[in-house]
């Protein structure tokens, strides 16, 4: 006798075989909505499995930031995908530090937001990038610590650390991938505000950024961001 629900196992099976492993939602995706699982996958595999800029290794550091900054504890494979591409013990401590300090920067966020004439002339900006650079390795450092900002929706600080990220050099096809790396586990509302944020400070001439960046950020009729909503 012949299955009936032979398709569903066959999507099941499917998603799992490319994965290795298999989530609630592609489950409940395959069971109920299939053509939006594929959308779905689409987007992810582009997004997280896809080769773009960034090494293997570098792409999972950032990840194990993100994820951190999330609370996210599902995606243990990000662990064994940061070994597999040479990440070691040494590279897991840089990472937790990395979104440690970022998940810390509400307070210098506050320190500027709240108190700025009362602590000058301290600036917390300043302080904020200048533990930044104690950090290492410091590309990899701004590049987490970005994708972190997406995630927790800092604003200013997002702000601070593009423009930090330039000064030390890092290249601008590498920061769109680290803010891209947000957009599932932070949200892709939060992510288009990120885009917008760098948008901005392109236009604003805030940062060096190359004519294919400017023609981005200075082609009509994109949205604004909204700097009353920034927190």
């Amino acid at each position: 006798m012949s299955d009936p629900h032979a398709t569903l196992r066959a999507r099941l099976a499917a998603v799992k075989a490319k994965r290795g492993y298999l989530l609630p939602h592609h489950g409940l995706l395959a069971l109920t909505f299939p053509d939006l699982l594929a959308g779905y996958d689409a987007a992810y595999s582009a997004m997280a499995l896809a080769d773009r800029v960034l090494s293997h290794h570098d792409r999972e550091f950032v990840w194990l930031a993100v994820l951190a900054a999330t609370d996210e504890a599902l995606a243990t494979h990000h662990i064994a995908k940061f070994r597999a591409a040479g990440g070691d013990d040494a590279g897991i401590t840089d990472a937790f530090a990395a979104a440690a300090w970022a998940i810390g920067a509400e307070a210098h966020d506050f320190a500027a937001r709240a108190w700025s004439a009362q602590l000058a002339p301290w600036n917390p900006q300043q302080a904020y990038v200048d533990g930044v650079r104690r950090l290492e390795p410091r590309r990899l450092v701004h590049l987490a610590q970005l994708a972190v900002h997406v995630c927790k929706a800092r604003w200013q600080v997002l702000r601070w650390q593009i423009i930090a990220a330039y000064a030390d050099g890092v290249p601008e096809d590498e920061i769109a991938e680290a803010l891209t790396l947000a957009m599932f586990p932070g949200s892709v509302p939060r992510f288009v505000e990120a885009c917008g944020v760098w948008r901005e400070m392109i236009a604003a001439n805030a940062v060096p950024a190359s004519e294919p960046y400017r023609i981005w950020a200075n082609y009509e009729g994109q949205g604004g961001y909204d700097e009353a909503s920034a927190s």
